[in-house]
C-alpha cells in the first residue's frame, strides 16, 4: 500500500495552501473588521477582492470531480473549474479548513457546492443557464431547504413540505429551517425538498424543485443562532414558505425522484465537511501547542505537565486515523463510486466532528479564559463544529448504517446450543 501523494495532488494542495498562506491570513484581522462593522447580513468586500485573484491562478470549482458526468441530461453545458478527484480535493479542502473563510474564495464553500453538482447532474440546459452559470461564477449564492422544525428530519421521510400540482405550477406549503445561508443578500434560489405525492411508496414520495427567493410567499421568518453566534454573513434561517407557485418546469429530475438526488447531492457533502474539519483540527491542535509551550505554571511549562501531553498525544493520533479514513473514503469514491464508500463515509461524518470538537475543547482547555472568548477562533470553531453532528444526517443515523452493515456480515449466523456434556468438558 503506497501512501505516497502523487505529483498533481501535491500540485494542488501546495497551491492552495501557499493562496491562504499569502492571501487569506493576512486579512483575516480586516476580515472580521468588515463582518462586525454595519449591516449583519451582508456581501464581505475582502472576499470578493480575493475570488478574481484566485480565479485567475485557476484555484476555483475544485470541488466538482471529472466523472461526476450528466448521466440524466444534456451533456452539452460544460462545468467551469479546476475539477479534482474526491482524493485532491480532500487535500484542498482541509487546508481550506484552517480558515473559516477560506473556501469561498475558492468558490467551494456550502450549500453552493451541493447545489451546483445537483444542477450539474439534474438540471436542464435552462436551470444551467439561469442557476448554475452565475454559481460557477461566483456571482450568487443559493440555499438548500431540507430540514423542518416540526418533524424529526433525521428520518427525512417526515418531511411534511406539500408540493402539489396545479396546472403549469406547483404550490409549495411549509416551513423549513437550518437553511443556510439565506441570510446572505446574493442568495438567489433554493432547492427545496417535499412531497408531491403522500400516497406513493415511502422513498418515492419526495421530490426536489428550484425556487427563486423572490417568489411571492417565501419569506425568512428569522435568522438562528448557534450557541449565541449568528454566524453572519452567511447563517442559517427558518423560512416559510405559503402558497408559492413556481413552475412545473423548476422540477429536478422528475416527480418522486427526490431521495434520488438527495442521495447524490450529499455523500460528497459529507466528506467536503470532514476534510474542512481535519483542518479546523489542526489549526485547533497547533495553537493549544503553542499555548502549552509559551506558558509557565506551578513552576514549569503547561506543556510538561504529563495531562497535556496525554491529550496532545491523542490529539495527533486521532487526527492522523481520521485523516487516512477520510482519504481512503476519498480514494474508495473515486475508483468505485459513491455507493461503494457508503460505510466509510458514514464512519468519517460520525467520528470526524467529534473527534475535531475535543481537540477544540482542549485548545480552549488550555487558553483558559481567553478559549472562551472571542479572542481566539476557538470557541466560534466549537460552535460551528457542533452542528455538523447534526448536519447531513445526525450521528446516531449514520452510527445506525454502520452496524447495520456490521450485522449484515452475521446474517446467517445461529449459535449451536452446547450439550450438558461439552458444558461439562469445558470446566
Amino acid at each position: 500500500m503506497d501512501f505516497t501523494l502523487t505529483e498533481r495532488e501535491t500540485y494542488f494542495r501546495d497551491r492552495v495552501k501557499a493562496f491562504i498562506d499569502r492571501h487569506v491570513v493576512p486579512r483575516t484581522s480586516e476580515y472580521h473588521e468588515q463582518v462586525e462593522k454595519g449591516e449583519r447580513w451582508k456581501i464581505v468586500p475582502v472576499i470578493e477582492e480575493l475570488k478574481p485573484v484566485a480565479r485567475a491562478q485557476g484555484l476555483w470549482n475544485f470541488f466538482m470531480p471529472p466523472h461526476s458526468g450528466q448521466a440524466h441530461v444534456d451533456d452539452s453545458f460544460a462545468f467551469e473549474g479546476t475539477q479534482l478527484t474526491n482524493l485532491e480535493y480532500a487535500l484542498c479542502a482541509e487546508e481550506m479548513g484552517r480558515s473559516h473563510w477560506a473556501s469561498e474564495v475558492f468558490n467551494c464553500s456550502a450549500p453552493d457546492t451541493g447545489n451546483m453538482e445537483v444542477l450539474h447532474r439534474y438540471g436542464t440546459r435552462e436551470h444551467k443557464a439561469r442557476w448554475l452559470k452565475p454559481l460557477m461564477d461566483g456571482e450568487i449564492r443559493s440555499a438548500f431547504l431540507m430540514t423542518e422544525p416540526d418533524v424529526a428530519s433525521s428520518d427525512a421521510t417526515n418531511i411534511q413540505t406539500s408540493m402539489v400540482r396545479d396546472g403549469d405550477h406547483y404550490v409549495i406549503n411549509g416551513r423549513k429551517w437550518w437553511s443556510s445561508g439565506v441570510g446572505d443578500p446574493r442568495c438567489k434560489v433554493a432547492i427545496v425538498m417535499g412531497k408531491t405525492n403522500p400516497d406513493a411508496a415511502r422513498h418515492s414520495q419526495q421530490s426536489q424543485i428550484l425556487v427563486p427567493l423572490d417568489t411571492p410567499g417565501v419569506r425568512i421568518e428569522r435568522m438562528l443562532s448557534v450557541y449565541g453566534y449568528d454566524h453572519a454573513p452567511h447563517g442559517h434561517g427558518e423560512v416559510v414558505l405559503e402558497d408559492v407557485r413556481v413552475p412545473v418546469d423548476n422540477l429536478l429530475l422528475g416527480e418522486g425522484r427526490g431521495f434520488e438526488i438527495a442521495q447524490g447531492r450529499l455523500g460528497p457533502g459529507r466528506i467536503h465537511h470532514c476534510m474542512r474539519t481535519i483542518g479546523t483540527a489542526e489549526a485547533a491542535l497547533e495553537a493549544m501547542c503553542k499555548r502549552l509551550v509559551s506558558r509557565v505554571a506551578f513552576g514549569k511549562r503547561i506543556a510538561d505537565h504529563s495531562i497535556w501531553e496525554q491529550r496532545v498525544a491523542e490529539a495527533r493520533s486521532n487526527l492522523e486515523m481520521m485523516r487516512l479514513l477520510c482519504l481512503k473514503a476519498a480514494d474508495m469514491m473515486d475508483k468505485a463510486g459513491n455507493k461503494s464508500a457508503q460505510n466509510e463515509i458514514a464512519m468519517i461524518k460520525a467520528m470526524g466532528p467529534r473527534m475535531a470538537l475535543q481537540i477544540v475543547d482542549d485548545a480552549i482547555q488550555a487558553h483558559g479564559g481567553m478559549g472562551v472568548s472571542g479572542d481566539t477562533f476557538l470557541a466560534s470553531a466549537w460552535a460551528g463544529l457542533r452542528t455538523l453532528r447534526f448536519a447531513d444526517g445526525p450521528d446516531e443515523v449514520h452510527n445506525r448504517a454502520i452496524a447495520r452493515a456490521e450485522f449484515g456480515k452475521y446474517g446467517d449466523y445461529k449459535a449451536d446450543r452446547p450439550s450438558s456434556g461439552d458444558l461439562a468438558a469445558a470446566r
